[in-house]
């Protein structure tokens, strides 16, 4: 297992004791050399070329998820596919030695190209470019046995069907050893949207779609609609909707709460529903109440979409730490602002105990230095 940080602050700490669960998330997918591209003039068009101002590199994919995890201190394990390139190299290593994402359950394979994503951010909107190919392993084929964890998040598009008779999967083998199963599933491009899909929530703790795929599977018109749609089939029924904010059900503990998304300037949405099912599996196993979960996976990605680039926008509990602090010491006495300090109060007592030097954004890139600018945070 890899060694946790320092000046990481750890969420479930009062929690640990022997015996314990080795991870608190263990996940599967594919990783992707994410380079972007930003601050162009114009864009792109057939026989041109387009210079842009800034440049950063980072593994993306489903390592978006695994750093958003880490770097709110949840000890994370990873397994994925590498290939034998530079690019691989990258990946693994950014991962597990300035992330702290455990890859003991990850394969190297010979000849296999590094799935890349180039991605360009201009006019508050991104174009991708992808190339890539499937892991030479299924998942349960490459991970057996998977680790003693707390949680597991999947995407139930990207899984063999869960609760077969047949043959038990990786994430039937860890519900097993009592991990909460938190699911996500993304855009059906066939337009199909199968209910088939909802039928394996019955295998699941969590499901957290946004409004469109939800309403899409459960044949509703509404955000909300489609949350009691959910609610009916999974325990923790979560729904994001945007600048609408999230809304959610949990019937473990009878709760229902709608919070809405923070005002502040978005530049780039890569990976953050990734930030928000992250801060939402730290709430939940935190023991956190369902306004507050809410609360803080909002807020995680309120502070991602201010940055460019996927993994590289993830904040750590340092990024957290001040804006709590700069929020809670302004002058500024608007409606809005004494609203978030009234909804955001739940910080005051997890922030105090917050290292110093926690952990803060890195800048990843493959080059020497990353041309990424980061933005100050607004909270107006």
């Amino acid at each position: 297992m890899t060694d946790m940080p320092d000046m990481t602050y750890d969420p479930l700490a009062g929690q640990r004791g022997p015996g314990g669960a080795e991870f608190d998330v263990f996940l599967w997918g594919t990783v992707f050399l994410d380079i972007i591209f930003t601050g162009l003039a114009d864009k792109p068009t057939g026989g041109t070329e387009v210079w842009a101002d800034g440049m950063g590199s980072s593994p993306g994919g489903t390592a978006n998820l695994a750093i958003a995890a880490s770097r709110l201190g949840l000890r994370t394990s990873l397994a994925a596919a590498f290939g034998d390139d530079d690019y691989a190299d990258f990946c693994w290593r950014t991962l597990s030695e300035q992330e702290h994402v455990d890859l003991g359950r990850s394969r190297r394979f010979d000849n296999w190209h590094s799935p890349v994503t180039m991605s360009v951010a201009h006019g508050g909107d991104r174009s991708m470019v992808t190339h890539g190919h499937p892991s030479p392993l299924s998942a349960t084929e490459m991970i057996g046995q998977p680790p003693r964890s707390r949680a597991v998040i999947v995407d139930l598009g990207d899984i063999e069907p869960l609760g077969s008779t047949d043959r038990a999967t990786w994430v039937d083998l860890a519900r097993k050893e009592d991990a909460k199963v938190f699911a996500d599933v993304g855009w059906d491009g066939t337009g199909v949207w199968s209910t088939g899909v909802l039928d394996q929530l019955q295998h699941c703790d969590a499901f957290l779609p946004n409004a469109g795929e939800a309403m899409a599977y459960t044949r509703t018109e509404t955000a909300q609609d489609a949350l009691y749609a959910l609610a009916d089939r999974v325990p923790l029924a979560v729904v994001t909707n945007g600048a609408e904010g999230a809304l959610a059900i949990d019937a473990t503990t009878g709760e229902e709460a709608r919070v809405p998304a923070l005002r502040v300037p978005a530049l780039d949405p890569t990976g953050a529903g990734d930030v928000f099912g992250a801060g939402l599996v730290v709430g939940t196993l935190a023991g956190w109440s369902l306004e507050n979960r809410l609360a803080f996976s909002t807020l995680c990605s309120a502070l991602a979409v201010q940055q460019f680039g996927g993994s590289l926008a993830a904040p750590g509990w340092g990024d957290i730490a001040d804006w709590w602090h700069d929020l809670r010491d302004s002058n500024d006495q608007t409606s809005y602002s004494r609203s978030l300090r009234r909804r955001y109060a739940f910080l005051d007592e997890i922030v105090p105990t917050v290292p110093v030097g926690a952990v803060r954004r890195a800048a990843a890139t493959i080059a020497r230095n990353a041309d990424v600018t980061p933005n100050s945070w607004s909270t107006s």
